[in-house]
């Protein structure tokens, strides 16, 4: 059995850039992961040239069972940090939209720049290493993968989660966390896109390819300004993306079409215009026709003709219609597309400065195995980085 000051369990984000803090204060280090590819996820992200991080990174931007829980480990390494690192590293990139920052040319910069951190700081790096057992071991851990047994001090277990199985996902962390008996909040997928209800099929199945801007809204208030793509399946977007984190099942989505008021100023400037032909001037035709037939339309029977033709309460429901267009999603489309994990290791039990499990010395959870989701930009990625860095200084 070899013995080492560290493992860390999962070669993706937060277990690299913690593999390599630990490394450059001394320790030996084991980083182990069951895939033969390190930083799968890093590698798909962002269509290929990943979304790294954020400029307005701040701790609104995260769901967590403790709101308070992701303030000390942001403050501590930030998004300033981690750029400065690509930086170091020659990375060229760009700003997107709102504020989210890409690699210029290839996700795989950001895992040659992270495994070059490692291998200057000693770390050694075992991949198609299954993990077997973990055991207890005195103060420190017995770790058993691939037929070999490793000792070490302090363990850290950055697995990640459920999203996107077919690039090795597992529920790993979430069954060694309960094994140590820490608190396991229930998981589901976030950041994913919606599936129909059959009844909404017929009249928004044909639209697939159809986006625009929209603003998205979940039942407790919350709001996204970005854009809502229909699918064959369903609807898309960053929009459906990011509300998707905060819709339970059986909830309504609102989604503001056209913003209040957009519709008066049409009756003034455009009296004789037909309703339809008005809509098509601000949304997609396609879009228009549908919504003319969905059932809420006919309900409050909106008929097409010119737009002075209207009586106040006729405009007062399209406005309605047109500002909070209801959709109740069949579901989600589940693990498979989803890019993250909402749930897990509970922070109540994990310091929020260093990662460690409160009632299991030198047991740490970092990055997606922890009950912490971002927002769709970066918001991710930085949390790891973030947690990764701060379990990296003690471990």
């Amino acid at each position: 059995m070899k013995a080492w000051d560290v493992i860390v369990i999962g070669a993706g984000a937060a277990g690299l850039m913690c593999a390599a803090e630990a490394g450059k204060r001394g320790r030996k280090v084991l980083l182990l992961d069951h895939g033969k590819r390190i930083g799968r996820k890093i590698l798909m992200s962002g269509g290929g040239r990943c979304n790294f991080t954020n400029y307005f990174v701040e701790p609104a931007a995260y769901l967590c069972g403790n709101p308070h829980f992701v303030k000390s480990a942001l403050a501590r390494y930030t998004q300033w940090d981690f750029i400065a690192m690509v930086e170091k590293h020659g990375i060229a990139y760009h700003e997107k939209t709102l504020g989210q920052l890409f690699c210029d040319d290839s996700a795989q910069e950001i895992v040659d720049m992270l495994v070059k951190e490692c291998e200057d700081a000693g770390v050694t790096i075992r991949l198609r290493a299954e993990i077997l057992d973990v055991e207890r071991l005195g103060e420190g851990f017995m770790v058993a993968a691939a037929g070999q047994e490793d000792s070490c001090l302090s363990l850290v277990v950055a697995s990640g989660g459920l999203s996107m199985p077919k690039i090795g996902a597992s529920p790993f962390g979430y069954k060694l966390a309960e094994q140590f008996g820490l608190k396991v909040l229930p998981t589901r997928a976030g950041l994913v896109p919606f599936t129909l209800q059959p009844e909404d099929k017929e009249t928004l199945e044909p639209l697939a390819g159809v986006s625009l801007p929209v603003v998205a809204e979940s039942e407790d208030g919350t709001r996204f300004a970005e854009s809502l793509l229909f699918t064959h399946r369903g609807v898309s977007g960053p929009s459906v993306l990011q509300i998707s984190s905060y819709w339970q099942a059986g909830e309504q989505v609102r989604f503001e079409l056209l913003p209040a008021g957009r519709l008066a100023q049409g009756v003034a400037d455009s009296p004789n215009q037909e309703l339809k032909t008005w809509l098509s001037r601000h949304l997609p035709k396609r879009l228009v026709e549908a919504l003319l037939v969905r059932e809420e339309w006919v309900r409050e029977k909106i008929t097409n003709k010119p737009l002075k033709q209207y009586v106040p309460k006729e405009l007062a429901a399209i406005e309605r219609l047109l500002s909070v267009w209801p959709l109740k999603p069949g579901g989600t489309e589940g693990y498979r597309t989803a890019e993250v994990t909402l749930g897990g290791v509970d922070t109540n039990e994990l310091s929020s400065k260093t990662m460690m499990a409160n009632k299991v010395p030198n047991l740490y959870f970092i990055g997606e195995v922890v009950d912490v989701t971002g927002w769709l930009g970066g918001y991710n990625f930085q949390w790891a980085w973030s947690a990764g860095w701060c379990a990296g200084q003690v471990v």
